[in-house]
């Protein structure tokens, strides 16, 4: 690998809905565990992947208010630097976010090298990924942009193409001219470009020179450049992260890199890759990269199947039982069960979208809710009343907080609590509970070394998060 810096540059902001149940906006793919016996998520193994990589330096993420403290934690399990978490306060496309990042990028450095990835792509082959990088980082040098492209193994009309000017050849990296970039192509098109050594799958991956491809999206987009360097100099620091500025933001173009840049300038190139490239983008496709049975089933979680073959099985909670199914993906979770046919996944996004439009939840929030203290699980709820598991990591403390319309009733079944109200301080142990009245101002804490579980109930004419006054805040939140 050559010695130049690399500054990777992580794009965090996907929400991945294709993979509901599991994957939602408040907890999408990147930041889950979806192999069998393997605990990394996409972004870690994201990060173990250019872990092989000689000379790079910190990762910038780019991600949004939601995840920040998710984030955080996962990236400090793998005892990566966490200064560089920049915030956008909404998203605008990949161009705006590839401008801050290299506008990150040239205040730490002297005009590094940009490799842009995603944070939810899986690859199989990360010897054949490092060897692509080798090869564009070279091209790089010589001032081209560069993007990767995946040789194609079937006729995807889910993927953008990429027209090369010379030949593909297998099992070659080396850059080769684009010819121009294609949108997602009908299944006629998809077959042709198969049959043909000039097409390429768009992987959304990309290397350049951090002040190159500023000067292209000048060339190209000028506002971007004009609004993003003020809201990068505007940014304020808070905590680890990095937040840029709001107003300035907003007026920068929601345009893709691709549009932006990448399809107008004379200098792009592709480096093809075959390396097992995927982006995760549908169940059937984690079916296809997954560990099958002998009858092409994947199962995760306590499955039992009779006479099935080549499904997708996952229980997150309960036993779930298969009999005569074939070519189904079945994934159940604490809220909700997905049953569909491998041919028909893509749908999944339409089902998100009406469960939206009918507001609820199911389409947008886990049962399960993650704060950077920790996380809490809604049991069950009625008329007046709620019931919540609540897990507080050690050392975090909720915030100092009130509520107008509810009591609550905290009873611990692991660990030690400390509790605050109204200034006054309890230690409250196992199998002991404390009541916290209606407006008092009350703090939970974990001052133990192990985790601290407790129930929750709830009590009261409104029941909704949106009834969380802070009062104080280790975490800087304002909004519930």
């Amino acid at each position: 690998m050559n010695k130049e810096q690399i500054v990777p540059v992580i794009l965090c902001g996907g929400t991945g809905t294709r993979l509901w149940p599991l994957s939602r906006e408040s907890y999408p793919k990147q930041y889950l565990s979806l192999f069998q016996n393997d605990d990394k998520t996409l972004l870690q193994k994201t990060l173990r992947r250019i872990s092989k990589l000689e000379s790079i330096s910190s990762p910038i993420f780019i991600t949004n208010e939601e995840h920040r403290f998710v984030i955080a934690e996962q990236i400090r399990q793998e005892g990566i630097d966490q200064k560089s978490i920049i915030l956008e306060p909404f998203g605008r496309n990949t161009a705006p976010a590839i401008a801050i990042a290299a506008l990150e990028a040239l205040s730490r450095e002297q005009d590094p090298n940009l490799l842009v990835l995603a944070s939810d792509h899986y690859i199989e082959d990360e010897d054949k990924f490092v060897k692509a990088i080798d090869s564009a980082l070279k091209a790089s040098l010589q001032n081209r942009l560069v993007t990767f492209g995946v040789i194609p193994t079937s006729p995807e009309t889910g993927y953008g193409y990429i027209k090369t000017e010379q030949s593909i050849i297998l099992d070659s990296c080396e850059p080769l001219d684009v010819a121009k970039f294609i949108e997602k192509p009908d299944k006629e098109s998809a077959e042709k470009f198969i049959s043909n050594d000039h097409y390429l799958w768009n992987s959304g991956m990309f290397m350049f020179k951090a002040s190159k491809i500023l000067k292209e999206l000048k060339n190209f987009v000028p506002d971007i450049i004009s609004h993003s360097e003020k809201a990068f100099e505007k940014n304020i620091l808070d905590l680890e992260f990095k937040r840029i500025n709001k107003e300035f933001f907003y007026h920068c173009p929601n345009i893709s890199i691709d549009v932006a840049v990448m399809e107008k300038t004379k200098l792009a190139s592709v480096v093809p890759l075959d390396a097992g490239w995927t982006d995760v983008g549908s169940w059937s496709s984690l079916w296809e990269i997954s560990k099958k049975d002998s009858n092409g089933n994947v199962n995760i979680g306590k499955i039992k199947s009779l006479d099935s073959k080549n499904n997708y099985f996952r229980g997150e909670n309960r036993l779930v039982v298969g009999i005569g199914l074939e070519d189904l993906v079945i994934v159940e979770t604490n809220d909700a069960v997905l049953v569909a046919k491998k041919d028909n996944i893509q749908k999944v996004k339409e089902i998100v979208e009406e469960l939206k439009k009918e507001g609820k939840t199911e389409g947008i929030n886990h049962r399960k809710i993650y704060r950077p203290w920790g996380n809490y699980d809604s049991v069950v709820e009625g008329f007046r009343w709620q019931v919540k598991r609540i897990e507080v990591k050690p050392g975090a403390s909720l915030s100092l907080q009130m509520h107008h319309h509810r009591t609550e009733h905290w009873i611990v079944v692991t660990g030690t609590a400390e509790v605050e109200i109204d200034s006054e301080k309890y230690i409250i142990g196992e199998n002991k509970s404390i009541y916290i009245p209606l407006g008092s101002k009350h703090r939970l804490s974990n001052p133990g070394k192990i985790p601290l579980i407790l129930i929750e109930v709830q009590s009261g004419a409104y029941l909704k998060e949106d009834d969380i006054v802070r009062i104080k805040d280790k975490y800087g939140r304002i909004n519930y």
